[in-house]
C-alpha cells in the first residue's frame, strides 16, 4: 500500500512537471506585469543588455476582396533594457518583399516604450520606409526615451501576396529569449516542407486540426493543419571565432513551400525534383541561356590562346584572361541580371557574368565546364535533400581535364587558378550537368597554404640588431596578403608590419604580387631595438606578426564546430649571428605539442654553435573542420602554441 501511494504521489508529481513545462504564456499589447516592470537585471547573462520577454509569430491564409489568397503575419514582441548604454537594439527594421506585379504591406504597427507606468508611442511621423533593394523594402523605426528598466514593445501585421515567403521562425537572437512561441494555421491545400535548426528541443511542439478555418466565397470551407511551437530560456546568440554561417546553427525552424492545390483543382509543384531543376535550367534566360554564348566568346578570345595545345596550359590562359578582363562590380547575382554578352562588352561584372562568361569561353575551346550552384560562407549551407534554390547566392565552375575535376572562381582577381576563394568554401556545390544529371561536389580548400619567414640578424651596435627577412606565402595565405597589398600604399604596408616599437623596416620589395601562379615574395631589411638591462639583453624572437599571434579560442566551452576553412603549415627560421658582441646566458626549452591523431603538430627548437643562435619554429595544421566536442584539446593546442611564442626570451650577455 505504501509502494502504490508513493508510486500515485510520484506520477502525480511527474504530471504536474510536465503541464508545467508546456503551459503557453500570453501578452496583452501596451500592459507589461509588474514583474516585467521591476525587473532590473539578467542574472543568467549578466553581459546581456536586454532580454525579450516574451515575443509572438501567428501565421494563416485569408482571402481578401472576394478574390485573392493572402498569407498574414502577425508579429508581438516585448523587450527589456538592462543597460541602455550598451543596448543596439532601438532601430526596429521589417523587411518587405517587393515582386514584379505585387508586393508585402504593412498595417497594425503599433510601439510603445515603457518607463513604469508611463507609455511614449512611436508617432506614425517617425516610421519611414525605405527601398533598399529592387525586391526589399524596409520600414524602419526607432525607440524614444530608452533607458534602464524600459520595455520596448511593438506589433505589427503583414498582408504577404507571396505564399512561399511563408519563412518560418527565429526563437533565437543576439540577446536572451525567455519565452518565443510560433503559431500557423495552414490550410490543407498548402503543403510545406519544414525544418527545425539550431539543435535546440522545442518546449511545445503540439499539431492538431482545425475545422473549416479557411473560406473562400463559393466553396466549401477547408480545415487548417493548426501547430504551436514554443521555446522558452533561450540563450543569446554568440558567435564564435572560425565559425560556418550564423544561420546554419540559429534556434529556428524555417518553412519552404512543397505544392499547392489552386481553385480548378491544379496541383501547383513549387519544390521540385532535381530532374525538374536542371530541365528548367536549359531555357532559364538568366542561367540557362546565358550558358549559349560559346560562339561569342570564340570570336573574342585572343587566337594565340585558341591555338594552345595543351588542354590544362589552354585553360589556364583562358582563365587569367577572364579574369583580367572582366571588373566585378561588386553584385552577388544568380538568377536575375544576367547578361553575359553586355557584361563582357562592357568589361564589367557580376559574380554569375563573369564566371559564365568563363565558363562559355572554356567551352568554346572545346574544354569541359560545367556550372555549379554554391552557398557562400556568410550565406549559410545549402540543403541537400531536395532543390531549394533560394538557398544559392552564388556560381562557380567544375572543368574537367586530363582527367582531373578543377573548381573555378574567376571573381577575383587575387584567386590563382584552381583554387577558389575563401568565401566558397562552404560544405558542397550541385554541379548543373544537363546531359547526365545535376550532382553534389565538395567544395574543397587548396592544400598548400604555407607562411614561411626566414630571418639573418646579426649584433650590431649595442642593443641593436639588424638583418633581412624573406617571407614567402602560399594558397590562400598568400591570396590574402594581396588582397591587403592591393589595398594599402607601400609605406602604409611598412607601417603595418611596424607594428612592434622595436623594429623598424627599410627595403622592402613585393615579388610575384600579380603573378598568381608563383608564391608571394616580400624581402625586406630590419632592426631590431632589444631590452638591455645592465650587460643583459633580452630577445623575443618572434617581433614580427606570424600567421596565429593571439589565441582564437578563449571562452571555456565551445558550442558550434570549429571551421578554419583550410589547412595551414608555417615555419619560422632565424638565425641571430652575436658577432663576439654577446654570449648566451640562457635559451629556451626545446618543445613539441601534438594534437590528437597527429592533425596538428608545433614544434619550436633552439640550439646555439659558434656564436650563433639557430631558432625553428614550425606550426601544422592538417585538417581544418572540427566539431564542437574536441574544442578543449584545440583551445589547449593553441593556448601552448602562442605560450611558446610569448614567454620564452633569449638571455644573452655583453662581452
Amino acid at each position: 500500500m505504501y509502494k502504490k501511494n508513493c508510486l500515485s504521489i510520484l506520477l502525480l508529481l511527474l504530471n504536474m512537471l510536465v503541464l508545467s513545462a508546456q503551459e503557453r504564456e500570453t501578452a496583452e499589447f501596451g500592459e507589461p506585469t509588474d514583474k516585467e516592470l521591476q525587473m532590473t537585471s539578467f542574472p543568467e547573462d549578466i553581459e546581456a543588455a536586454a532580454v525579450i520577454l516574451f515575443e509572438q509569430g501567428k501565421y494563416f491564409f485569408k482571402q481578401v476582396n472576394n478574390r485573392y489568397i493572402r498569407l498574414y503575419k502577425e508579429v508581438h514582441r516585448k523587450i527589456k533594457v538592462i543597460d541602455a548604454k550598451k543596448f543596439d537594439g532601438a532601430t526596429i527594421e521589417i523587411p518587405l518583399l517587393i515582386g514584379k506585379k505585387d508586393e508585402e504591406k504593412l498595417s497594425e504597427l503599433k510601439a510603445i516604450t515603457h518607463n513604469d507606468k508611463l507609455k511614449k508611442y512611436v508617432s506614425t511621423n517617425d516610421v519611414f520606409n525605405i527601398n533598399q533593394s529592387k525586391d526589399i523594402k524596409l520600414t524602419r523605426f526607432t525607440f524614444p526615451d530608452i533607458k534602464d528598466g524600459s520595455i520596448l514593445e511593438y506589433k505589427y501585421v503583414i498582408e504577404s501576396p507571396f505564399f512561399f515567403n511563408l519563412n518560418g521562425w527565429e526563437f533565437q537572437h543576439n540577446i536572451p529569449t525567455l519565452y518565443s512561441e510560433f503559431l500557423n494555421e495552414i490550410p490543407g491545400n498548402f503543403k510545406y516542407n519544414r525544418v527545425l535548426k539550431g539543435g535546440r528541443k522545442l518546449d511545445i511542439d503540439e499539431a492538431s486540426i482545425k475545422k473549416n478555418c479557411f473560406y473562400i466565397e463559393g466553396y466549401t470551407p477547408a480545415d487548417c493543419e493548426s501547430t504551436i511551437y514554443v521555446m522558452k530560456n533561450i540563450p543569446a546568440f554568440k558567435n564564435e571565432s572560425y565559425m560556418l554561417a550564423k544561420s546554419n546553427y540559429l534556434a529556428s525552424v524555417e518553412y519552404e513551400l512543397k505544392e499547392f492545390l489552386d481553385y480548378s483543382g491544379l496541383n501547383n509543384k513549387f519544390t521540385k525534383t532535381w530532374e525538374d531543376v536542371d530541365d528548367e535550367f536549359k531555357t532559364d534566360k538568366d542561367i540557362g541561356r546565358q550558358l549559349n554564348n560559346n560562339n561569342f566568346l570564340k570570336r573574342n578570345l585572343p587566337e594565340n590562346i585558341l591555338n594552345i595545345s595543351d588542354e590544362l596550359n589552354k585553360a589556364k590562359a583562358i582563365y587569367t584572361f577572364i579574369q583580367g578582363h572582366f571588373k566585378w562590380n561588386e553584385k552577388q547575382r544568380l538568377f536575375n541580371d544576367v547578361r553575359v554578352r553586355d557584361a563582357f562588352e562592357s568589361k564589367v561584372g557580376n559574380t554569375s557574368e563573369i564566371n559564365l562568361a568563363l565558363i562559355n569561353a572554356l567551352q568554346a575551346a572545346d574544354l569541359d565546364a560545367k556550372l555549379v550552384l554554391i552557398s557562400t560562407r556568410e550565406n549559410g549551407l545549402p540543403t541537400f535533400t531536395y532543390p531549394v534554390l533560394t538557398d544559392f547566392n552564388h556560381a562557380i565552375v567544375l572543368l574537367t581535364v586530363n582527367d582531373e575535376k578543377i573548381l573555378l572562381d574567376a571573381v577575383e582577381q587575387e584567386t590563382p587558378f584552381g583554387i577558389i576563394p575563401f568565401q566558397d568554401l562552404n560544405g558542397k556545390g550541385r554541379v548543373m550537368d544537363f546531359k547526365n544529371g545535376s550532382y553534389w561536389y565538395p567544395l574543397t580548400p587548396h592544400k598548400k597554404n604555407m607562411y614561411y619567414i626566414n630571418a639573418q640578424l646579426k649584433a650590431s651596435e649595442e642593443g641593436l640588431f639588424t638583418g633581412k627577412i624573406n617571407e614567402i606565402q602560399t594558397g590562400y595565405v598568400a591570396i590574402k596578403e594581396r588582397k591587403h597589398i592591393k589595398n594599402s600604399n607601400y609605406r602604409d604596408y611598412i607601417n603595418q608590419k611596424e607594428k612592434n616599437a622595436s623594429i623598424k623596416i627599410s627595403n622592402l620589395t613585393i615579388e610575384n604580387k600579380t603573378n598568381l601562379e608563383k608564391p608571394l615574395k616580400i624581402d625586406y631589411d630590419i632592426a631590431l631595438e632589444t631590452e638591455l638591462i645592465g650587460d643583459k639583453v633580452y630577445i623575443n624572437p618572434y617581433f614580427f606578426n606570424t600567421y596565429f599571434s593571439e589565441n582564437p579560442f578563449k571562452s571555456d566551452e565551445r558550442n558550434f564546430p570549429i571551421n578554419f576553412g583550410y589547412p595551414i603549415t608555417t615555419t619560422y627560421l632565424m638565425s641571430i649571428d652575436l658577432e663576439d658582441k654577446y654570449t648566451v646566458e640562457q635559451l629556451p626549452e626545446n618543445k613539441t605539442l601534438n594534437l590528437f591523431d597527429n592533425i596538428g603538430q608545433c614544434t619550436v627548437i633552439y640550439t646555439e654553435n659558434n656564436g650563433k643562435i639557430n631558432i625553428r619554429f614550425s606550426f601544422q595544421l592538417t585538417e581544418s573542420n572540427f566539431i564542437a566536442d574536441v574544442y578543449p584539446g584545440i583551445k589547449q593546442f593553441f593556448t601552448a602554441m602562442i605560450d611558446f611564442q610569448k614567454q620564452d626570451p633569449i638571455l644573452l650577455k655583453k662581452v
